[in-house]
């Protein structure tokens, strides 16, 4: 049976990736430092995903399963060195700690065989091949020209939302994941060395691959996150309840329609697919089953308001397309408002912003100055001194509209 090494055996390990190639055939090893799961992958040698929607709940059963302790350096090196393909979800902030384990297997692998290895990053981060590449390379820069011409570092956009698990949830057992039913797998087919894989269900090479990973951030993530923090101030809990008020779910189509515009004219591409994919994201954040809450999605707003994340990283490529982009200032405007207990990050920008304003605040962290900096400003202080979000979408309807002539 092929083999195939999954570095991370968390939510998105488990309930999207590790899934996706044990239905595909072949034999999932599971590399994390959590020695209950991975006793319980040994153990157990397969495990649960609830598909969950909010009147349906179905459970499957992912087989052929195993764990390897990420521990044990010299135990994942021997598994990398033999698999067909790995994946990490492992998270952006960990992968300087699995570079060298990843780059000992690559080493043995090149004194065992001319095979090479393809490795998909599936991490919430633009430019995640060419970051892990250069990590693996410190660790063993003499094998520079087997890496360039073996290694396949391949980015992935991973659209399948998968909520924080709770007790009630795992119902005793703790590989149990939650997912919702969507479970495309876009990769970046350019990178691929060799042949792409072609055996897998859902896995989409395409290339070039820009248009989905600006897809990932500036629509899907942006809109979540939008979202979530206009959801804060309205008091909702989670996502869903946001979604469900006219005047948020109203804001996030109309950032994903100019995000739809902006990445459609940066890719040279049909604006159809982009609005197509807009609806579908509305639709499947109102899933009830998944109880994402507003807190964790739109956590560290220090990270998620930075200059080429989700939404200023989004503002500056509609302003690049001359694309209207008020209602991106307003989910901006909003993070700065968005402090739960516990979120320290968030609670520094938001301490910032109420001390320094809105444009001090989105220069700071946001490291953006653009012609919508005055306006973001203007939507924080609206916000912040208590104005119904229906006054501030009615004022970025009026300048949306101030230059559209029929």
């Amino acid at each position: 049976m092929k083999k195939f090494i999954m570095y991370g055996a968390g939510n998105i390990g488990r309930g999207f990736i590790g899934q996706t190639f044990s239905e595909a055939g072949y034999k999932v090893g599971f590399v994390d430092i959590n020695k209950e799961v991975i006793s319980r992958l040994n153990s157990d040698g397969c495990y649960p995903v609830n598909i969950v929607t909010s009147d349906k709940n179905e459970e499957i059963t992912v087989k052929n399963v195993y764990g390897i302790d990420g521990a044990d350096t010299a135990a994942v090196a021997k598994e990398i060195a033999s698999c067909e393909l790995m994946a990490t979800a492992i998270g952006v902030n960990v992968l300087k700690f699995i570079a060298k384990p990843i780059a000992e297997g690559i080493k043995a692998r090149a004194a065992l065989s001319e095979k090479p290895l393809n490795i998909i990053i599936c991490e919430n981060l633009i430019g995640a091949d060419e970051y892990l590449k250069g990590l693996v390379l410190k660790e063993i820069p003499e094998l520079k020209d087997y890496v360039e011409s073996s290694v396949g570092f391949i980015e992935a956009s991973i659209g399948r939302m998968v909520p924080v698990m709770t007790e009630e949830k795992k119902q005793g057992n703790p590989l149990r994941v939650y997912v919702e039913p969507y479970n495309v797998l876009p990769v970046d087919k350019a990178a691929f060395k060799g042949e792409p894989v072609a055996d897998v269900k859902n896995l989409y090479p395409f290339s070039p691959f820009n248009l989905f990973i600006q897809r990932k951030l500036f629509m899907h993530n942006m809109s979540h996150a939008l979202t979530a923090y206009l959801g804060y101030l309205r008091g909702y809990e989670y996502i869903y309840q946001a979604v469900a008020d006219y005047d948020i779910r109203y804001c996030a189509y109309r950032a994903l329609t100019a995000m739809a515009a902006a990445v459609s004219a940066e890719n040279n591409t049909t604006v159809n697919m982009l609005l197509e994919h807009a609806d579908n994201l509305l639709y499947r954040f109102t899933n009830t089953a998944l109880a994402d809450t507003v807190a964790r999605v739109g956590k560290d707003t220090k990270r998620k308001l930075g200059e080429n994340d989700r939404l200023i990283g989004a503002l500056k490529l509609a302003e690049k397309h001359n694309v209207a982009a008020e209602y991106l200032c307003i989910g901006s405007a909003a993070g700065l408002l968005f402090s739960p207990e516990g979120d320290e990050a968030s609670a520094e920008v938001c301490a910032f912003a109420k001390k320094y304003g809105g444009e001090e605040a989105i220069k700071k962290y946001g490291g953006y100055s653009g012609k919508y900096l005055g306006l973001i400003g203007k939507i924080y202080d609206m916000l912040s001194s208590g104005a119904k979000l229906s006054a501030v979408t009615d004022m970025c309807d009026r300048l949306a509209n101030a230059d559209i002539r029929v």
